[in-house]
Formats: structure tokens, sequence, C-alpha cells
């Protein structure tokens, strides 16, 4: 691996304990609840938190006993961080003149990159006056000049509106495949890490709880709030082939896998049919229950569920006004076990 980390920091009410190993070329998207640590982590890589125990080693090298200056990493801030005064051009030149290059020569490698993430013609405008995505590619532009073996990314996005997001997204991307180092990337937008990152790692409360490729954690989710993030109904409960017997509700749901023993089960929001009468032909997973809520979720309508099994079940507009549901209504819930899904826990 190219980056090895054990980063603890201990604080009086709150400790950050997290191991991260990331390849070279490898983009690994650190993803969590606000206060989960995430941020103090990459400013714990960045040297800008010092860490109370652990390491850090990059390249085979000790990275943590080095002061942030000396360190061979390139930060991207959330909200970028331009200097004012300098424009576009003499930003990028800020890291290499600092590294004792020459100012023409600074300004020379800056050029270059300007041209790389296609704002040549902006080499002489100040931050003021760029775009998001342009501060952006600059402040990436400005990270990736020092020839950094570990890139960190804060939130790179999130300053930007829905309507540039998925172009720089895209471009951010391309970037990213062409760089040979170690990239560490915060994000609290799934999107953003599953097109931008080859490996998740999920931390909440101070400490990994899931990771693995995004697909992976996509599809088998291991605590309520990753499965809220890829967008799944999400239980525990002890199997028996196919019957599975829910905690904490006196319900079992069969599921289209054959295990034993302790297991999650999830199912997606849209495999939810609902109904004001019981259903005829008794589908396997049923259960009756009431509408505890009912919202616009994109194009479709999402009706929140109460007990015995709290669910997210999404409809469309004309079901809702066909079906005529309203809050606090008796309604009858059914899913298909070929859409239900049992992992072992």
């Amino acid at each position: 691996m190219n980056l090895h980390a054990h980063l603890v920091v201990e604080r009086a009410a709150f400790t950050l304990d997290v191991e991260l190993a990331v390849a070279a070329g490898q983009v690994l998207a650190l993803l969590g609840p606000n206060g989960a640590g995430k941020t103090t982590a990459l400013r714990a890589l960045a040297g800008l938190t010092p860490l109370t125990r652990g390491h850090i080693t990059l390249d085979g090298q000790p990275l943590h006993p080095l002061p942030a200056e000396r360190r061979p990493v390139g930060m991207v801030f959330q909200d970028y961080l331009l200097f004012p005064h300098l424009s576009a051009l003499d930003n990028i030149a800020f890291g290499p003149r600092c590294r004792r290059t020459t100012r023409a020569e600074a300004r020379r490698q800056a050029a270059r990159w300007l041209q790389r993430v296609g704002l040549a013609d902006q080499a002489a405008t100040k931050p003021r006056a760029l775009s998001g995505g342009q501060a952006q590619r600059v402040a990436l532009a400005r990270a990736l000049a020092v020839t950094p073996r570990l890139l960190l990314l804060d939130e790179p996005l999130a300053a930007l509106d829905a309507h540039t997001r998925p172009h720089i997204r895209a471009q951010l991307r391309r970037h990213l495949a062409d760089y040979d180092g170690a990239t560490v990337l915060v994000t609290h937008d799934p999107l953003d890490a599953m097109v931008l990152a080859d490996h998740l790692v999920v931390v909440e409360a101070g400490h990994v709880v899931q990771h693995g490729a995004p697909s992976e954690v996509a599809r088998h989710p291991r605590t309520d709030y990753v499965a809220r993030l890829v967008g799944l109904n999400l239980y525990r409960g002890t199997a028996h082939r196919h019957t599975v017997s829910l905690e904490g509700a006196d319900l079992s749901l069969d599921a289209a896998e054959s295990l034993d023993g302790r297991v999650f089960v999830a199912f997606p929001p849209s495999a939810v049919a609902l109904f004001r009468a019981r259903p005829d032909g008794s589908p396997r997973n049923l259960w009756q229950t009431a509408i505890a809520g009912i919202e616009r979720h994109g194009d479709r309508v999402r009706i929140h569920l109460d007990h015995p099994l709290p669910a997210a079940a999404d409809i469309t507009a004309a079901a809702l006004a066909e079906l005529d549901l309203t809050e606090g209504q008796r309604v009858w819930a059914a899913v298909k076990a070929t859409e239900t899904h049992a992992y072992p826990a």
C-alpha cells in the first residue's frame, strides 16, 4: 500500500480511531454523518491535527513525525481557500515557490496546470471572478502542482450548485484517474463517493463501521446510516433457511437467500407495494401498518410506515391519488421474497 495509517486523536468528548490503507493510484472515500471524525482524519493526515498515538506511513516512510509543511501532501479544502489577492496562475505557482522553485519556473509549471484543467484563459483572473467550478479546478491544480504523493480532498464538490456539480464531478474523476499517488476523499454525498472512489470507508462516532468496494457497500449496508445513504430498508434478525425472524418486531420475512444464524435483511423502498385492503394471493412478506408520513422524493412519493416494521415505500403520485392515502391511515404492505435479500451479520 502507498499509504497506511492508524489515526488516533483523543479529545475530551470524542475519540477518533481508524485505520486506512490506500494503494498508489487509488481513491479512498471517507463517508459518515456530521461529527463522525472524517475531517479530523483528513487533518491528521495533513499534519494539521496532531495524533494522540498511531502512525502514518507513505511510500514506506513514516510521515507522522514531519510537520505539515514538510509532508508530500496536497490538500483541497471545502471552500478552496484560494489566496484572494493572487491570480489563478499565482495561486498555483505558490506551492512550487515555497519549495524554492524559481519564480519563472513556478509560473511555467502553473501555466501547464491551468492548461491541464482547462483554464488557460483564466491565468490572470482573481478568485472572486471565478465560478465555483473554476475555483475548484484551480484549487485542485494548486494541490497537484507540488507533485504530492498523497492528495487530500475535503468535500471538494460541496460548494457547487446542483447544475454545475455533475460536470465538475466528471472532470474531477478524469483528473484523479491520471494521478499516480494515493487520494483520500471526504464526502457526505454517496453519489460523489460512488463515482469517484475505488474503496469506501464508513466512519461513525470516530470508528470504522464498514468498508469495501462501492458496489459491495451499496448492496450490503451494515448500519442504519449506510442503509439510508444507499436507499435501503435494513433490519437485523436470525435466519433459518429462507425465513428471517426480525429483532424488535413480532414479524418474519422470507428472503431470496437461504442462510442460518445472525443476518441483515434489506430491500429497497421501491419494492414495497401498498394496499388499502388485504391483497389476494397472500404474498409471503405481508403486514398491516399505519402511514407515519408522506413526502415528495425525487419524481416519486415516499411513504413512511410505522410499526410493526418501520419502513420507507416509494410509490408514484398516481398511486398515491388512486389509493387516497393519508397520514395515520391503516394499510397493508407487501414485499416479494425475491426482492428481500439477507446476508451474514
